[in-house]
């Protein structure tokens, strides 16, 4: 019998996981968020988080950003899930890691390895032999090809596309439409056809 399952996070990303556990057939009881004017989400009561009431649930932290992701997870002790949205189509030789999210349409191929707390995106393609880094977030549309590597935390823009073998940095942004033929380095802003890289998030900070 499946665990009932919480989210922190009432956003529109939440609506969407919260409809993946429903076509899952989990039932969802305690949807959490800091933002007291937050009464509900899609019929669902939202209310501030408490250690207790996640007593014999398992978590989703339904927030987009990976950055915010990663710091509730670093402070909250929970039995992660995996939210896997039916119509996915997903290898069995490939690995999901703990509290990440498959949204409809998304196809995994054989031997990739997504780590915790990824977000795949709808209609978006992870093709054999990638290795996703925790907190990585792949928006809609995108396509990786074979033996691609995303270091943490970087977001890949709806319908880019990275090219066989090329490996995406840690906290890197990768713009919408890119197209990406080189490997691109840690905490670089990458844009266009082919894909540029415009600027570094450390220097702007």
């Amino acid at each position: 019998m499946n665990k009932e399952y919480c989210l922190y996070g009432a956003s529109g990303h939440g609506k969407v996981i919260i409809e993946i556990l429903e076509a899952m057939g989990i039932k969802i009881d305690g949807i959490f968020d800091d933002n007291d004017s937050i009464k509900s989400l899609i019929n669902y009561p939202v209310q501030k988080f408490s250690q207790q009431l996640m007593q014999d649930k398992k978590m989703i932290v339904s927030i987009g950003n990976n950055l915010v992701r990663k710091k509730i997870v670093n402070v909250i002790i929970a039995d992660y899930g995996i939210a896997r949205h039916p119509s996915s189509i997903i290898s069995p030789r490939c690995t999901l890691g703990e509290g990440s999210v498959i949204m409809a349409g998304v196809t995994i191929n054989v031997n990739t390895r997504i780590g915790k707390h990824c977000i795949i995106n709808t209609n978006s393609t992870v093709d054999h032999d990638c290795t996703l880094e925790d907190f990585v977030h792949i928006s809609p549309n995108a396509t990786l090809c074979g033996d691609v590597a995303i270091g943490e935390g970087s977001h890949i823009g709806a319908s880019c596309v990275i090219i066989p073998g090329k490996k995406i940095g840690k906290y890197c942004i990768i713009g919408a439409g890119s197209v990406i033929i080189d490997d691109i380095p840690d905490f670089a802003v990458a844009v266009g056809n082919p894909g540029k890289i415009i600027k570094n998030i450390l220097e702007q900070q």
